[in-house]
């Protein structure tokens, strides 16, 4: 554990779970076919690929465009049983995942996991590791506005303060691997990795851009906090985290 003398300015992670933790987005794209294909249409790598990193009720209206004649929740039951169902064969683990988060645990930093699945998912996976590790969990069904929108990352950063009332946005840095989850954690104010997978992201001056989290650890973070100007966090976000939900 680090010593509360550590003049390391990272105090928390926050992790984006589908394509960062875990490979799931084949099977979500294998339960939006079958679903669509249910209902007499037909599903593209095209049309799978827009929903890549949104939220499920975007997803779900998408499908319905598809063909897909029932409800929104109805949909997003269907969709988020089949990939537990999958999940409980095989959780399919991103490189550098399980390492980095036993990396920061031993080191005494904070993880949140924000991600736009439903609790029920989450916890599988999150059950799945070998450590508590995740001390807060935002999930889509707890949040009004899902990714891009920034509110589930202020949400997280709400939740650690109360633990820690002198952790703040430049206390944070965020994984993901998605074009939403990205904008989400940029629009926050949180220092963001992207860690590319399904999707190409390109090089942004408002990210960094990291090939794999395969060898990666606490050090890695903990510089690019350093070298990030401290004017880097945009003005409102602080001031934004204890209003980011009704």
């Amino acid at each position: 554990m680090r010593s509360p003398a550590s003049s390391s300015p990272l105090k928390a992670v926050l992790w984006d779970m589908d394509g960062t933790i875990v490979d799931t987005e084949p099977y979500w794209i294998a339960a939006e076919r079958a679903l669509v294909e249910a209902h007499g249409g037909t599903w593209s790598h095209e049309q799978a690929m827009q929903l890549v990193g949104q939220s499920l009720t975007f997803s779900a209206g998408l499908l319905q465009q598809a063909g897909v004649e029932l409800e929104i929740r109805q949909i997003i039951d269907t969709l988020t049983a089949a990939v537990i169902s999958s999940i409980k064969q095989q959780v399919p683990w991103r490189p550098g995942a399980r390492e980095l988060l036993e990396d920061l645990h031993v080191a005494g930093v904070r993880c949140a996991l924000v991600t736009m699945s439903e609790g029920p998912l989450a916890r599988q996976v999150v059950d799945s590791l070998p450590r508590p590790y995740f001390e807060v969990l935002v999930t889509g069904d707890t949040v009004s506005q899902g990714k891009p929108h920034p509110e589930a990352y202020l949400t997280a950063v709400e939740r650690l303060q109360e633990a820690d009332p002198d952790l703040a946005i430049q206390h944070c840095v965020a994984l993901e691997d998605s074009a939403p989850g990205v904008a989400a954690a940029v629009a926050s104010g949180v220092a963001t990795v992207a860690i590319p997978h399904i999707v190409p992201l390109p090089q942004d001056n408002r990210y960094t851009v990291w090939e794999s989290l395969a060898g990666r650890s606490l050090s890695d973070l903990d510089a690019l906090l350093r070298a990030r100007p401290a004017s880097a966090a945009p003005a409102g976000a602080a001031s934004a985290v204890g209003t980011a939900r009704d």
